[in-house]
């Protein structure tokens, strides 16, 4: 087993390899002659750690469980490989946003990456039960004492809606709740506990909880606001070179998550395989799987730097199509090696990668994952009222404030606030990933205010970009102290 390179996984603590194993490509598809068994074995025994599947990914979680029989990872067996086991960061991931609901609901994804249109499934409890039973038990519902998944994430998250859900009975979970957010559920399998009456056996069947999207960056980053008891450790989201040309995950969400303390998985390295032969779309057969080491004018060497360059970046997971015992075939061996980066690429390597992405015509690559392109964003809920919380005598205040703007292709830089068309203040910008809001106290002499003023504040990115939010009237006088 080679000595990886690791980077660690934000607040889980956990060191994890910059290359993970995707749970799709022919994993998910295998096509004739291909045995995904022996994929996963030959990045477990070449020293990957990170693992990602899914309950969507159809036989993907069940070939996994035939891989860790082989590799003896299942406790509880003779032979059980607990060093091994305790190495790895199992990762699974539910498309149910519920503990529990009425009977007879169903859920429908909109955006179900082609695999899934409409299925009647239970809870997001009996996800993570169904990923324990097909990796580690009997594959019928049963599965061993001591089994647990490093991590439970939730899947495609693309709407407020969603995040709503997910966090329905959060704050006061009781078994009587008729409709349960599954992430108060997940608690409790984290936990031993079993305040939602969704976990009466007190199980302890996770270890971590997640966010995974690709499509709606804002939804990530409310999610991960809402996050007060910091509860979400890892953000699973798409990021490659063509990133920049929709609306952005890596100065949004990724920025926020990493702010936050946040583990973040990077996916869609090769836009699944649109960077290479097959057009804009999910895959859905073992036809889309891409079987060859990708090379010429779009390196999968640079593919998987660029991707391990963007900061806040932890690892990146790669679905196999293909191993062979010649490294030069083998897809597994060449993203691993590639993966071995020293130092971060530079921002003109980086530009030269996206250059060869436009030169290759696939910079509309992402277009069926990511949402489109808006440019930089104003700040948003922007409100300008006066202050009455500032004693100051002989004065006046209105407090001005707003919540993050959502960048372009570029970092947004700072804010610009303004009085009657006047610039007045610069506020930097940080990654906003919890509710406390931008603000700007303009407090100045009474003297000099007979009439309300206009405000307005202004984001300004790296690139010099500006976008302005509407304008709003406040009466400072109303806060004048005699």
């Amino acid at each position: 087993m080679a000595d990886l390179r690791t980077r660690r996984l934000g607040r889980t603590a956990r060191e994890v390899t910059t290359l993970g194993l995707g749970g799709q490509a022919s994993i998910q598809w295998p096509g004739e002659g291909v045995d995904p068994v022996a994929i996963v074995e030959k990045a477990v025994r070449a020293g990957v750690t990170y693992l990602d599947t899914s309950n969507v990914y159809g036989p993907s979680q069940a070939n996994f469980g035939r891989a860790f029989r082989r590799l003896n990872l299942v406790p509880g067996e003779p032979g059980y490989d607990a060093a091994t086991r305790a190495r790895l960061f199992v990762a699974s991931k539910t498309h149910v946003r519920s503990a529990r609901r009425p009977e007879g609901e169903r859920f429908r994804s909109d955006f179900s990456e082609g695999m899934v249109d409409d299925f009647k499934v239970k809870t997001a409890v009996d996800d993570v039960r169904r990923a324990l039973s097909l990796m580690f038990g009997d594959g019928c519902g049963g599965y061993p004492e001591g089994a647990y998944l490093d991590s439970i994430q939730f899947h495609n998250v693309n709407t407020f809606d969603e995040v709503d859900m997910l966090y329905e009975g959060l704050e006061a979970p009781t078994p009587q709740r008729p409709w349960m957010g599954a992430l108060a559920a997940m608690l409790d399998l984290r936990e031993g506990e079993n305040r939602t009456g969704c976990n009466p056996k007190r199980e302890k069947l996770v270890r971590h909880i997640g966010i995974t999207g690709h499509w709606n960056t804002a939804a990530h980053i409310e999610a991960i606001q809402r996050d007060e008891r910091r509860v979400l450790d890892t953000l699973l989201v798409t990021i490659n070179p063509s990133d920049g040309r929709y609306l952005a995950h890596r100065h949004n969400a990724i920025a926020v998550a990493q702010a936050a303390g946040m583990g973040v998985v990077g996916m869609k390295v090769f836009a699944d395989a649109a960077y290479y032969h097959k057009s804009a779309v999910f895959s859905r057969t073992p036809d889309d799987v891409y079987m060859q080491v990708g090379s010429g004018a779009l390196s999968s060497d640079d593919l998987v730097r660029y991707a391990l360059s963007v900061d806040g970046i932890s690892t990146v997971i790669i679905g196999i199509g293909h191993i062979d015992d010649d490294p030069a075939r083998c897809q597994l061996s060449h993203n691993l090696a590639a993966a071995q980066l020293e130092a971060p690429l530079s921002d003109a390597r980086m530009a030269e990668v996206e250059g060869a992405v436009e030169t290759a015509g696939k910079h509309g690559a992402n277009s069926y994952f990511q949402r489109a392109a808006e440019g930089l964003g104003a700040p948003r809920h922007v409100g300008a009222e006066p202050d009455t919380s500032m004693p100051v005598f002989g004065r006046v205040a209105v407090r001005v404030s707003w919540d993050t703007a959502y960048a372009g292709a570029h970092a947004i830089e700072r804010y610009d606030v303004l009085r009657d068309d006047q610039v007045i203040a610069h506020v930097p910008h940080t990654p906003q990933y919890t509710r406390k809001r931008f603000h700007f106290d303009d407090v100045h002499n009474e003297a000099g205010d007979q009439e309300p003023h206009r405000y307005r504040v202004r984001s300004v990115d790296s690139a010099g970009a500006t976008a302005d939010s509407p304008e709003l009237t406040a009466d400072p006088r109303v806060n004048a102290r005699d």
